[in-house]
């Protein structure tokens, strides 16, 4: 028999090897194994069990790095087709969908030495106090890990040691498997009444499992990636509901639907942040009663530790739903039935390295090789994913109404030109907003603030001789941090001291000011304005260690932070009832950028930021300070209006002839060089004209600088293409893109449905 195998070098192929007679039984599709490379030994995973070769004198398998399958072979295809539709080595998809920390060769379970109390036979043999004493402790808790054993009483490593020589106790070595939340009590929750339109959503997900268990939606076989493209009926849903509408319990009642019939679910979450109160949501509801089955959680700030047990709790069937951001669609869940994708607009689900997938998209297309339900929800959905449900793609399911008959928050606009004319520079809180925080400090009712920018200011200016301080590796200003008085850049980390003097050496005046407005310098205003106010910022700049945010959270739960100022960490799916204002600071960051969905991005945000007000008792108010306050993206938010906005912006999307009509593909290039990337570019034009098919179905844009011309000190330049058939096009384009011979210091990257265009 003959594996073929796909290695953790870049080949861009895959090799087969002999199956030596000791290993066969135990080499199947998904396992590891380690082979011949020349004079090397490397790993690989076999993506396909052979009879015969075509080629002649084949290697023999080394060794099983694994004894068991690590890749599902729906994962395995899934992976296939990451490496087809978004231009990639297939070695570096696989890499993607199995963790580093399973796929190192070293990985495996902790071992902690345990003292086991053993049956007693006959008379007690005469002990010495301390014995006794270690003894009863043992007896108390039967077994316990030998070093707590040993703090707990005080005792040597002899003394347990004369005890199992005496068979009272023994010593061995024992699992202890490494849980992120085993020291948290969770107190188990009950189903939630549902409203009339929360009922009608479970129940048409539970007739999707229905009908998965039917067989009536199973797509098999190498077709499932190009019907996938076609977008061909699917049991896709996409779940449009308010804040506030009871998203969640839709998708807890959804999941005990798919356990009761044997399936386990995929939960992704589109921030690191919003895992805490996600998770124990789905502990508190699943730790107990007759479906009683262990969460997983998968995300970046796991150790690798805890990410390999929690990964193998999913692979042996013990933990049967998972919760964490994008990489958790490649978990290896069996008898998958239903993945959810929470605020599936979320531009977080997008990778940024290769291969550039986008989580959403690939849940669509892991639920067709399952099959499994696949369910996206979000109070301002996609464009993309809206058009889709309005076609027919998707099926619709809409929360139009807060849960329990709550109101929306009331929004008001405030115009901030009026405030700039009314005093000396730019006010960080407008009167209205600082009256509004005034009453609810004393009303103890709490507050978020949002500012999409970290940092104190956004840039170190001369007011005399109109010098800005400029990262020298980017073209972009560096951002001004109070804490250890640096200036760094957001875009390649470059840090200095801030100066105490403007830098230019025809100038050198001493009153050099701080431009803009960062998180860092809002909460020290509002210490300014309201000292008995307990404040906390939320920033990836004070979130440094993994338990930040559960700590942060849980005090603001508790009423001990009145006002929590942060990014749009702090902007979707946290539910807090006593926040009854939220204040948006500066409304217009997202609104001039270059990029076509600037205005989606501004009304999403907004929208979403809003709905953390007014989820308890209490009528919420959003208080939004804004620049240009009557453009539409701002005014739609301030009503609510999902629809009327996606009316405008679709009509803009369908002249210019950008998604949801077509789908984009970004090809940057970059160099040092500025000349050389430029005229390479423009090659790469050139050829492009020459191999693209069908120029009626296919817009071919720039070459052009990018709008961040110049990142980590290399030149960058855009080729955008738009096609309504993006995989028929990769497929025709992808082994020239293989082929393409390029200067040694310039990089050619392509990045299919981009949502960066910076």
């Amino acid at each position: 028999m003959v594996a073929r195998v796909i290695l953790e070098v870049a080949l861009r192929k895959e090799l087969d090897y002999l199956i030596p007679p000791e290993w066969e039984g135990r080499v199947e599709p998904g396992t590891r194994v380690e082979v011949p490379l020349g004079r090397r030994k490397v790993c690989g995973l076999v993506t396909e069990i052979l009879p015969h070769s075509p080629l002649p004198r084949l290697k023999p398998i080394l060794r099983v790095v694994a004894g068991v399958s690590l890749v599902t072979p729906s994962v395995l295809r899934l992976a296939r087709w990451i490496a087809e539709y978004y231009c990639c080595p297939a070695e570096l998809a696989l890499r993607t969908v199995l963790p580093e920390a399973v796929r190192r060769p070293d990985a495996d379970w902790r071992r902690r030495l345990h003292v086991r109390l053993l049956p007693a036979h006959g008379l007690l043999p005469r002990l010495s106090a301390r014995q006794k004493e270690v003894l009863h402790v043992v007896e108390e808790h039967r077994s316990l890990p030998l070093a707590e054993l040993l703090q707990l009483t005080g005792a040597g490593l002899s003394t347990v040691r004369r005890l199992e020589d005496k068979g009272l106790v023994e010593i061995v070595s024992q699992i202890e498997e490494r849980d992120p939340w085993g020291r948290e009590q969770i107190l188990p929750s009950a189903p939630l009444p549902l409203n009339e339109a929360q009922a009608r959503a479970v129940q048409a997900i539970t007739s999707g499992l229905d009908t998965l268990a039917a067989g009536g939606m199973t797509v098999e076989g190498s077709s499932a990636e190009a019907r996938a493209e076609e977008g061909v009926s699917a049991p896709v849903f996409l779940l449009h509901g308010v804040t506030g509408s009871g998203k969640t319990e839709v998708y807890l009642q959804a999941i005990a639907a798919a356990l009761e019939r044997g399936r386990g679910a995929i939960v992704l979450v589109p921030e690191i942040s919003l895992t805490p109160q996600t998770v124990e949501r789905f502990k508190a509801r699943f730790c107990t009663g007759p479906l009683r089955t262990l969460v997983a959680v998968l995300h970046s700030h796991l150790s690798a530790g805890e990410r390999h047990d929690e990964w193998h709790k999913i692979r042996q069937g013990r933990a049967r739903i998972v919760i964490g951001a994008r990489s958790a669609i490649f978990a290896p869940v069996q008898n998958l039935g239903l993945i959810i994708v929470d605020e599936e607009h979320e531009p977080t689900y997008k990778q940024e390295e290769t291969p550039r997938y986008h989580a959403r998209d690939v849940a669509v297309v892991r639920g067709r090789l399952e099959p499994a339900v696949v369910v996206l929800g979000s109070a301002t959905p996609s464009l993309e994913s809206y058009h889709n449900a309005r076609h027919g793609k998707y099926t619709l399911l809409t929360l139009p109404e807060r849960a329990d008959a709550r109101k929306m928050p009331r929004v008001r606009v405030v115009d901030m030109r009026a405030a700039l004319r009314s005093q000396r520079g730019v006010p960080i809180f407008s009167p209205q907003l600082r009256e509004a925080i005034l009453q609810r400090l004393e009303r103890r009712e709490q507050v978020i603030l949002f500012l999409n920018r970290r940092g104190y200011a956004s840039a170190l200016q001369c007011s005399k001789c109109g010098y800005v301080a400029h990262c020298p590796h980017c073209s972009v200003a560096f951002t001004y941090h109070r804490a250890g008085q640096r200036l760094l850049c957001h875009i390649c980390g470059e840090s200095q001291d801030a100066p105490a003097t403007c830098p230019n050496p025809r100038c050198g005046d001493p009153a050099i000011r701080y431009a803009g407005v960062g998180t860092q310098r809002v909460e020290e205003a509002l210490v300014r304005a309201f000292p008995r106010a307990r404040v906390q910022r939320m920033d990836s700049d004070i979130l440094q260690r993994k338990d930040e945010y559960r700590r942060i959270l849980a005090e603001f739960r508790a009423g001990r932070i009145d006002i929590l100022v942060g990014t749009q960490m702090i902007a979707k799916g946290l539910h807090f009832p006593n926040v009854t204002l939220v204040g948006i600071v500066h409304a217009d960051l997202t609104l001039h950028q270059p990029d076509f969905r600037a205005a989606e991005r501004t009304f999403q945000l907004l929208t979403q930021v809003a709905g953390r007000a007014g989820r308890g008792d209490v009528e919420g108010e959003v208080i939004v300070q804004s620049f240009t306050p009557y453009h539409p993206a701002i005014q739609y938010a301030r009503r609510h209006d999902f629809e009327g906005f996606y009316e405008q912006e679709i009509e803009f999307r369908a002249q210019l002839r950008y998604p949801p009509f077509t789908r984009v593909a970004l090809l940057t290039l970059q160099g040092r060089n500025e000349e050389k990337v430029q005229f390479v570019a423009a090659h790469v034009r050139r050829e492009l004209e020459t191999r693209i098919p069908d120029r009626e179905e296919t817009v071919l844009a720039g070459p052009a600088p990018a709008p961040l011309e110049r990142a980590r000190s290399y030149y960058r330049y855009h080729l955008m293409i738009r096609t309504r058939r993006m995989l028929r096009l990769v497929r025709q384009l992808a082994p020239w893109f293989d082929q393409l011979q390029l200067p040694e210091d310039v990089r050619l990257t392509v990045d299919v449905d981009p949502v960066n265009l910076l």
